[in-house]
């Protein structure tokens, strides 16, 4: 890509206004393995989805989770369910919602030397216009918006195509607390609407909710993308009636209100022992091996119980010096070699996205993650989130092409993380599938430990 060519491209789009980064001239390109990991990856990832519905309704209902063992886990549903209004918990287990995945699944993945390392499997995420844009600017081809169009159209169970397109009408919400990725979603839908679809952009609040459905200008909406986080939801007028409308069927939202599919504390309870039996049959051995391999170890920061734990007893927890512990605070005191851990809010705060939550321990001071774990154990006192506590894996040194200040092409090193976005497609059988539609890399200097966009990072998309 020439430098000013790709300037003026990005400068030219409102979806871009206020946000900078480095710029690069070439896509980055997987490895054969590592896109046979990806292909596989999309293969897990909506098992693992389904897996864990399968697992939070057994546990709801304390019935065994094994086909042919009475093993029960009736502790998983009260994890899932932390903090959550009695609302929002019926509406997830309503029978009406039975099945429904996220149409949109986007892991983050850390490239490390020895493979990717997942530290999250979004669902509800943004970056979807930014790397179609730029997938499409960078010759990386035109998938992610006829997917994500796909995928919508799946949700609400009629066929992905060109006649269903125009005859269901979509409405992408965005709130407040989402705002700056508004310009890239009403880049997306027009570009849907210029293929015909029916496809607009609203505020939440500019929808007319009630249990007979959600209207827009007066005309119903068959599907409404939710962009926005469920912990916000007491900020969108009409939430009670948009579950009533969604339980009666008459309007289709996606993602789906069930936050249990949401929380990053599903990581940990993917490397829980008393799981692994379940994991095993309800995934099968490839999925749950790949997803074991990638998924850094990850345990849930509950308090230990008032009184101590028997004297028996530890902690699911990493060890400190080789030995287990039995509170959490033991880890405060841990040296710095020990801590290689990242603590991050699971869910339903606001603090769960976008890294405000996230402390790691081999960079913050003793007073500073000691405070990190205080303020974690607190939260799940007060009945608020809970947080996890995950094993920091290192991003590998990598090497790109970068642009200088003067535009001139230059090899730089830096640390990638890349973001694959999965879309849920039903093919002619009736049968789900996930695509993956595009990848958006995001290279930032080698010495950062937190890789997100920043201005001296570099976003490009991922050749396929």
């Amino acid at each position: 890509m020439d430098f000013f060519g790709l300037k003026s491209a990005l400068d030219a789009q409102p979806l871009f206004a206020g946000k900078t980064w480095r710029l690069s001239p070439d896509a980055f390109r997987f490895s054969a393995e590592q896109r046979a990991q990806l292909d596989a990856l999309g293969e897990a990832l909506p098992a693992f989805f389904a897996a864990l519905e399968k697992l939070y309704f057994a546990s709801a209902e304390n019935r065994k989770i094994l086909r042919n063992r009475n093993l029960r886990a009736p502790w998983v549903a009260p994890l899932l369910d932390r903090g959550k209004p009695p609302r929002l918990v019926a509406h997830q287990r309503s029978r009406a919602l039975a099945g429904t995945l996220p149409p949109v699944m986007r892991p983050d993945l850390l490239i490390c030397a020895d493979g990717f390392a997942m530290t999250e499997a979004d669902s509800v995420p943004g970056g979807i216009g930014l790397t179609a844009f730029l997938a499409r600017l960078y010759g990386c081809g035109d998938a992610m918006s006829r997917l994500f169009l796909s995928a919508l159209l799946s949700a609400s169970g009629v066929p992905a195509d060109a006649a269903s397109a125009r005859s269901r009408r979509v409405v992408i919400a965005v709130s407040d607390e989402a705002a700056d990725y508004r310009p890239e979603f009403e880049w997306l839908a027009a570009i849907l609407r210029s293929r015909g679809a029916d496809v607009s952009v609203s505020h939440p609040n500019a929808l007319e909710i009630s249990a007979e459905g959600v209207f827009l200008d007066g005309k119903k909406v068959d599907v409404l993308h939710r962009f926005f986080e469920l912990f916000d939801l007491g900020n969108v007028r009409g939430a009670d009636a948009l579950f009533e409308a969604a339980e009666r069927g008459n309007v289709v939202v996606s993602p789906p209100m069930r936050p249990f599919q949401e929380e990053k504390l599903s990581l940990a309870l993917l490397h829980h022992p008393a799981l692994f039996p379940f994991w095993e049959e309800a995934l099968g051995e490839s999925h749950f091996s790949l997803l074991r391999k990638i998924v850094p170890e990850t345990w849930v920061v509950e308090p230990t119980p008032e009184g101590g734990l028997p004297a028996s007893a530890s902690l699911l927890a990493p060890t400190l010096g080789g030995r287990p512990i039995r509170d959490w605070r033991e880890l405060a005191d841990a040296p710095r070699r020990e801590r290689n851990l990242v603590l991050k809010a699971s869910g339903f705060d606001e603090t769960a996205w976008g890294a405000r939550s996230v402390t790691i321990g081999a960079d913050a001071s003793r007073d500073e993650w000691a405070a990190a774990l205080e303020r974690a154990l607190a939260s799940a006192r007060e009945k608020k989130s809970l947080f996890v506590l995950q094993r920091f894996r290192k991003p590998a040194r990598l090497e790109h092409a970068l642009f200088d200040a003067r535009g001139v092409p230059e090899s730089a090193f830096g640390r990638a993380r890349v973001c694959p976005y999965y879309f849920l497609v039903r093919d002619g059988g009736g049968r789900s599938r996930a695509r993956l539609g595009g990848a958006l890399c995001t290279f930032c200097p080698p010495d950062k430990k937190i890789i997100h966009g920043m201005s001296s990072a570099a976003l490009f998309p991922c050749a396929l």
